[in-house]
């Protein structure tokens, strides 16, 4: 399971030489909103699940809004994705690889609410606090992973590639370990 404590994201508004090395404050996520964050401290709310990169069938009303409860996960993950670590095997390229690939920045972030309910950049947008389990609270990578999956949360293990499936055969794979 990956922790995304300081890897790059390279759409986040902010980024940029400075930015990219910027030291993490203490209690950022406490202390600054979401669009004053560096780039270090946007890719510390990551706490590496996955979920984002797993293909998820969302309907959108003639307005463009989003029921986040009708929003369904399958286990079917981005090519990108190794499935038995749960990581993205090209993160700092995936774009490169998947053009369409959504990169989360704090201006997309209201339209996203089809995230994860766990997801610390949903739960900071709305107000919410850091699940206890988060790397930022435990201070303990171990710990975080552990307790992550005593409350079911994340891919490694439980996903398949999209690579060589159809779209017949995703329909059939909506999961429900995966809460929006």
């Amino acid at each position: 399971m990956r922790l995304n404590l300081l890897s790059p994201l390279k759409s986040n508004p902010k980024s940029s030489a400075d930015a990219t090395n910027a030291t993490i404050r203490p209690q950022f996520w406490t202390r600054y909103t979401l669009a004053e964050l560096n780039h270090s401290e946007w890719e510390a709310l990551c706490d590496g699940c996955g979920s984002c990169c797993l293909i998820k069938y969302i309907d959108e009303d003639e307005d463009g809004d989003v029921d986040e409860s009708l929003v369904e996960y399958t286990d079917v993950a981005c090519q990108l994705m190794n499935c038995e670590t749960g990581y993205c095997q090209h993160y700092d390229t995936r774009q490169h690889y998947v053009p369409d690939c959504i990169q989360l920045t704090v201006d997309k972030l209201p339209d996203m609410m089809w995230l994860p309910a766990h997801c610390a950049y949903k739960r900071l947008y709305k107000g919410q606090a850091l699940p206890s389990w988060h790397l930022l609270l435990t201070q303990d990578a171990v710990a975080t992973q552990q307790q992550m999956r005593a409350v079911n949360i994340g891919v490694a293990g439980r996903c398949v590639s999209e690579t060589g499936m159809d779209d017949e055969d995703m329909e059939t794979r909506v999961v429900n370990w995966v809460l929006p």
